[in-house]
């Protein structure tokens, strides 16, 4: 089988990953790196749509990045860039702008879901506009496949159609991506409010296990986690949701299943186990965490990474913006 270009992007919106980023998607980026082509970017231009503060969004591009890297993203096996590194995101963008249908664009629940929050007068031009750029982001690098979670399967059915109509009515252009709904990995847990997922956004700092936090704030963190008042270390999400959470990071990490972890702790209290689930984490995120320090202390080695990444990047969708113009009509 020939080998399959793959895209994906990440936004730089906090200081630190957190392990429900990791398990549910930037693992699977990382086995896919080998045997695909693999193009990663840190999508600077899509967190624009919130409130900027430019220092800090400078901070978190480079700190995704060097996270990235200590996940096990390679500059050798991949493609690393930062969006608004590569000029060609912007100009295809307007071109999907007009041709995407204002109606389509008014449906895509992402928008609506974060308009609904601070109110309609609130939200920003771009927060409405972005499915669009988003879909220029796939287009320009001609992707066989996209690996997304389930809530971004309707941004690819949009780019899917926005692709074909373009090349319906101005000829073939861009290659029609497939959503490559990432497996189902392990799903991970805010520690607090163990039936909702980990999110920054939704849940409590107390909550979020942070890839770039130190061992004793994680160790604190799993050992406050909200749990039952039983003492039975087993699965049960609907009797014991806090516990069946720890028990899946637990085997998500340390390899064993959920069957073995429940007869090592059967007639252990939870205090023994949680302080197993805290090691397991440290331990784990441990040299994750010291690569990337260690990244981020030669600022410019990283930097000189991504603008390499961005070179590669860009003679791929440099091609793809001079088709697309000269099939527009805009080549002179």
């Amino acid at each position: 089988m020939s080998t399959k270009r793959v895209l994906s992007g990440i936004q730089p919106t906090s200081d630190s990953f957190h392990l429900g980023n990791y398990l549910g998607a930037l693992k699977q980026w990382v086995e896919l790196q080998d045997g695909n082509d693999a193009f990663y970017c840190i999508v600077d231009l899509h967190a624009l749509t919130g409130d900027l503060d430019p220092a800090l969004l400078r901070k978190r591009i480079l700190a995704s990045a060097a996270q990235l890297i200590a996940l096990g993203i390679s500059p050798e096996k991949s493609t690393l860039f930062v969006q608004s590194h590569v000029a060609e995101h912007n100009q295809l963008g307007w071109i999907m702008e007009c041709i995407a249908g204002f109606g389509e664009a008014n449906r895509m629940t992402q928008f609506k879901d974060k308009s609904a929050k601070g109110g309609a007068d609130s939200a920003r031009v771009g927060l409405f506009t972005y499915p669009m750029l988003q879909a220029a982001d796939i287009l320009l690098y001609q992707a066989h496949y996209v690996p997304v979670g389930e809530d971004q399967r309707q941004h690819i059915e949009l780019t899917r159609d926005l692709a074909t109509r373009f090349n319906t009515r101005f000829g073939d252009t861009f290659r029609i991506p497939e959503g490559y709904i990432l497996k189902s990995g392990a799903k991970i847990y805010d520690l607090q409010e163990p039936t909702n997922k980990m999110s920054k956004s939704a849940g409590s700092a107390a909550g979020v296990l942070e890839i770039m936090d130190t061992p004793e704030a994680n160790t604190k963190k799993i050992k406050s986690a909200t749990t039952d008042a039983g003492r039975e270390v087993t699965f049960d999400e609907k009797e014991k949701p806090g516990i069946s959470n720890l028990l899946t990071i637990h085997a998500a990490l340390s390899g064993k299943s959920v069957a073995d972890l429940e007869n090592e702790f059967a007639g252990k209290g939870y205090g023994d186990f949680k302080a197993a689930v805290a090691e397991v984490v440290v331990e784990y995120l441990r040299p994750i965490r010291a690569r990337a320090l260690e990244l981020l202390d030669d600022e410019g080695h990283l930097i000189k990474v991504l603008h390499a990444g961005a070179d590669k990047a860009r003679t791929v969708a440099s091609a793809t913006v001079a088709e697309t113009y000269k099939n527009l009509g805009l080549v002179l």
